[in-house]
């Protein structure tokens, strides 16, 4: 899906990390001293969360930004793309990579004034992995021991959904709280990446009230143990964000509310940024970097940066047409990724050529051979695969920059193979993701992929392995599985990269999703801000922001 953590500032290093300070001459502006910033308020922009705000069941970036605002887990990932780093853990310890000792800091609050403990983490854990609750980000407690009894795979095929089987297990054996502060969890084999995954939103506590509850009905007015709380969500209208007073950890809030408005329309959220009614925008539409435009019209206020995120269109392979990796391959050769990168997005994006964006640790560039442009290949492949009878429709979502680019390569398609392939728009953000997730496509569609964690792992196991999280068109390759298996307990991070690149050499032929660009992000604020940050993955600090 995606991810970021709030982390402290430092020294711009890697393209990932902006930030910027400014003067501050606008009427609007709240004040330029701590006082009036301290009790500032932002307006920023945002998209509608496909489903209420669960942390181990959102896997998408218009909720997972208003979770990782809401909610603080053990780990943290700098700014500056660095190593991660505890938060409220005090202590990670493991001699082995499989017995991990974990303590967490003692007496920091939920929003609800009740206590963080250690079986916090472990009930959460054992809820997300719990298969009947059909939390989607259940696959990453996979590592876990004893998660083969709690989950059990859903047996959902050509004839409709299906009942899956009851768990033997309402908890993993792997997980046991030893005192209020400390718990400890067992793998399945020794994980070394385990510690880098902890500071993704799946891994964030619940607090008590969660149980009493339905995630329905608390994911509406959720309640977490970040530096702010979220106090009112009108669906496609706002969210609101208040700062939480009693947060104790170091990344504490210098401004006090921030409003996400839920714009349907990039060019109107556009328009209010030049106003000066928006603070900030994560990603400018497309039409305003022809020529710069964007940076004449913002100036000062414009953000460039590089981002691990890569833009992708996926097949839905459970339907039978899309089953012959030799007519994937042939669609993706028929794309001329320099050309909509240079036309459509004006240099800002680059072509991808690599299964995993090469800013994550452990991915190598240029492994993905299926995304060279080559029509005479693409044209045989295809006469062998025995060509694509009726419409290619490739959806993408209608409230944000996609129709351009996803028009172009539709055409291209046509084009070179001959295929009467449209590009189709759903209105929003929401329902596109929901089509997805409950298996109604029946065309391509836009994907794309902001790691979760730095680690080319966040690119293999959530995307294609049988059963990941993200694996959304239902690609399965057992041996794609056995190899991701065994570098999931490979002794040491550059052994687990080793078998990695062995795994995507097999997705390389397989052909799975169409990688098509790396992304670059073109960002702007207003004149009331003085000072910000964006995390590793492109989003707004909020906070850093200064007023």
């Amino acid at each position: 899906m995606r991810v970021s953590k709030r982390a402290s500032g430092a020294l711009a290093v890697g393209a990932a990390f902006a930030l910027i300070a400014s003067g501050c001459s606008s009427g609007n502006n709240d004040g330029g001293d701590a006082g009036a910033s301290s009790d500032g308020a932002i307006v920023i922009d945002g998209t509608q969360p496909e489903n209420p705000l669960v942390p181990a069941n959102t896997t998408e970036t218009g909720g997972g930004k208003i979770i990782d605002w809401v909610w603080s887990g053990l780990v943290e990932y700098p700014n500056n793309g660095g190593a991660p780093q505890n938060l409220l853990a005090e202590s990670i310890d493991t001699s082995d990579s499989k017995v991990f000792k974990i303590k967490i800091k003692q007496n920091t609050k939920f929003h609800d004034g009740t206590t963080v403990k250690a079986e916090s983490f472990v009930k959460a854990w054992n809820w997300a992995a719990y298969g009947p609750n059909g939390a989607q980000n259940a696959s990453f407690f996979s590592d876990i021991q004893g998660f083969g009894d709690v989950f059990t795979e859903d047996p959902d095929g050509p004839d409709g959904p299906k009942k899956a089987p009851e768990p033997a297990k309402k908890e993993m054996s792997g997980l046991k709280v030893v005192d209020d502060w400390n718990f400890e969890v067992t793998l399945a084999a020794p994980t070394a990446v385990f510690p880098t995954k902890l500071g993704y939103s799946a891994f964030m506590p619940l607090p008590d009230a969660f149980f009493s509850s339905t995630p329905a009905e608390f994911g509406k007015k959720p309640i977490g143990n970040g530096p702010v709380k979220l106090t009112a969500w009108q669906d496609d209208v706002e969210i609101k964000l208040t700062r939480f007073d009693d947060y104790s950890l170091r990344d504490k809030m210098k401004i006090k509310d921030v409003t996400v408005k839920i714009y349907q329309d990039d060019t109107a959220a556009y328009n209010d940024l030049l106003a000066n009614n928006l603070d900030f925008q994560q990603q400018v539409p497309v039409s305003s970097l022809a020529g710069d435009k964007w940076k004449t019209d913002l100036g000062e206020r414009a953000i460039s940066t590089t981002i691990p995120s890569t833009g992708i269109i996926a097949f839905p392979i459970y339907d039978k047409r899309f089953t012959n990796p030799k007519l994937r391959k042939a669609i993706s050769l028929s794309i001329d990724r320099q050309s909509i990168t240079d036309k459509i997005f004006f240099g800002n994006r680059k072509p991808a050529d690599s299964w995993a964006n090469p800013l994550t640790p452990g991915a190598a560039p240029g492994n993905c051979t299926a995304c060279k442009f080559d029509v005479a290949q693409a044209k045989q492949l295809l006469t062998e695969a025995g060509g694509f009878q009726g419409k290619l429709t490739l959806s993408y979502n209608a409230d944000a920059s996609h129709k351009e680019w996803m028009e172009a390569v539709a055409q291209q398609i046509k084009t070179n193979l001959g295929i009467d392939a449209v590009a189709v728009g759903v209105p929003t953000f929401a329902v596109f993701r929901a089509n997805i997730n409950n298996y109604k496509m029946t065309g391509m569609y836009r994907a794309g992929w902001q790691q979760d964690y730095p680690d080319v792992e966040n690119w293999i196991n959530p995307l294609y392995v049988t059963g990941g999280s993200s694996n959304d068109g239902k690609y399965s390759n057992p041996q794609v599985d056995a190899l991701a298996k065994e570098a999931s307990a490979a002794p040491s991070i550059e052994e687990a990269h080793k078998k990695f690149a062995e795994a995507v050499k097999l997705i390389d032929e397989d052909v799975p999703t169409i990688p098509i660009y790396f992304s670059g992000e073109q960002s702007g604020h207003s004149e009331k801000i003085k000072k910000l940050e964006l995390t590793n993955v492109g989003e707004l600090d909020i906070t850093s922001v200064e007023l």
